[in-house]
């Protein structure tokens, strides 16, 4: 084929947009500095442009026409990523999975494929990083393989293309996206531009032959993936792997999914022989949990359907410096020093001449506002230097005025702290006064944040 003119052209790595020339707001997202250069062939560019086109037409149909179904789902024999999924993977869909390198995304995706064969799926892994080799070693720690696994080592769309459709895969994995390159874009592989249109070739495969597509995305140092967001927009769904890449656990998060809850996580351990899923996730959590230390609080989470028991760690100390220093880690900065400033005006407490730090334990990032009660407890513990009971949970939203307000499922939180071995619980007066009280759990209702200092720190 014959190439045209060369074109320089500028693409917003947040939203896709694309200028003549650089500039320093993208007039589509409003964000400062996301404009990169790219070279492009006009002519590939209009010979892609035609062959959409060319497309076949299709008409309107009448909404009310429409019979609807229950979607297909297969099963990945992995709990824990089902239940991140929605209950397995839905036939046609296109899965992008993002995470820091080494976290574990090739890793969870080639287990998923040897559980997938094993029950008789036809997959078909396709990498772009690693050689055959690489992976057959990677394979060999997890397990065997069955013969309907195929392995291709590809970087061409057009190629894979082809492949598919000979192949008739059930399920296929890219393994990643930022290597893919198709002939049509004139850039080079990992660009805005490739990106795009190759997410647009698979996404046109999945919906056309009823094939389930992984992708792998890597991520950029804001943790998102890195491409343009409208990436995230074409798939149907989006998972995240959170953790510390030198820790053994691995969080699995819902960002989107078209076929399920957006609020579900899924908990792993890496091991020597992959990744091992998580029963109880709240047991693994508090696992080496100091006894007697002041400044440690167990909170009552939710995430989705799945409440959790999760350590907060807060350590105050008066500060040396004019500015005191405050950091957080697993939870929102912003959020911490906005109840500090609820403790100065409506305890009393005078925390302005102190540093603070507040830890999640565990690596698990935590947003959900019922933990506030927690936070508050343990800055408390640590400010006074008083421990609290180890047997003690507690959960509550915070407000302004410092009155406990109520959270979702308190009877939820409630038994998986008992079924734990608490055997009291510290929750807003709302809720205790709803709470149907059967178990042995001690409840304790209060109503602002003076009340849960009078009944823990006399």
């Amino acid at each position: 084929m014959a190439k045209g003119k060369l074109t320089t052209v500028y693409f917003c790595q947040n939203c896709g947009y694309e200028s003549s020339k650089w500039l320093g707001q993208c007039p589509g997202c409003r964000q400062w500095n996301t404009l990169v250069e790219e070279t492009v062939d006009t002519s590939v560019k209009a010979a892609g442009g035609k062959s959409q086109r060319m497309l076949p037409r299709t008409s309107p149909t009448v909404l009310a026409d429409i019979a609807v179904a229950q979607e297909t789902r297969t099963k990945t024999h992995i709990r824990e990523l089902d239940r991140v999924l929605g209950g397995g993977i839905v036939e046609g869909s296109l899965t992008l999975v993002g995470g820091d390198p080494g976290i574990g995304k090739s890793t969870i995706l080639l287990q998923m494929c040897r559980k997938l064969a094993q029950d008789g799926k036809r997959v078909l892994y396709i990498s772009g990083e690693e050689s055959a080799v690489q992976i057959k070693m990677r394979a060999d720690r997890i397990g065997a393989f069955e013969k309907n696994m195929l392995l291709f080592c590809e970087t061409n769309l057009d190629t894979i293309a082809e492949t598919i459709r000979e192949q008739k895969p059930q399920v296929v994995v890219i393994d990643s996206i930022q290597t893919m390159y198709s002939d049509n874009v004139s850039s080079a592989p990992g660009s805005v531009s490739q990106v795009r249109e190759s997410t647009g070739i698979l996404l046109q495969l999945a919906k056309g032959l009823g094939v389930s597509v992984f992708i792998v995305g890597h991520v950029t140092k804001e943790g998102t993936v890195a491409g343009p967001k409208v990436l995230e927009h074409m798939v149907d769904t989006v998972l995240y792997f959170e953790g510390d890449r030198h820790a053994s656990y691995r969080i699995l998060r819902s960002v989107k999914n078209r076929f399920g809850s957006t609020n579900e996580i899924g908990v792993f351990e890496m091991r020597e022989d992959g990744l091992a899923e998580v029963a109880n996730p709240s047991e693994y959590m508090l696992e080496g949990r100091p006894e007697g230390a002041s400044g440690s609080v167990v909170v009552c989470s939710l995430e989705g359907t799945r409440p959790l028991l999760i350590e907060i760690q807060a350590l105050v100390c008066h500060s040396n410096f004019g500015i005191p220093r405050r950091q957080t880690t697993g939870t929102d900065f912003n959020r911490v020093n906005l109840l500090m400033a609820v403790l100065e005006k409506r305890s009393g407490i005078q925390l302005s001449g102190c540093d603070a730090y507040v830890n999640i334990a565990g690596g698990l990032r935590v947003m959900e506002p019922a933990i506030d009660l927690g936070i508050v407890l343990a800055i408390l513990s640590s400010f006074r230097n008083c421990p609290l009971s180890p047997r003690l949970a507690a959960f509550g939203e915070v407000g302004l005025s410092g009155e406990v307000r109520s959270v979702s499922q308190a009877s939820l939180r409630v038994a998986e702290a008992e079924k734990l071995g608490f055997d009291t619980c510290i929750m807003p007066a709302v809720c205790a006064d709803s709470l149907k009280r059967d178990g042995k759990m001690r409840i304790i209702g209060v109503k602002n944040v003076q009340d849960a200092i009078a009944a823990l720190f006399r």
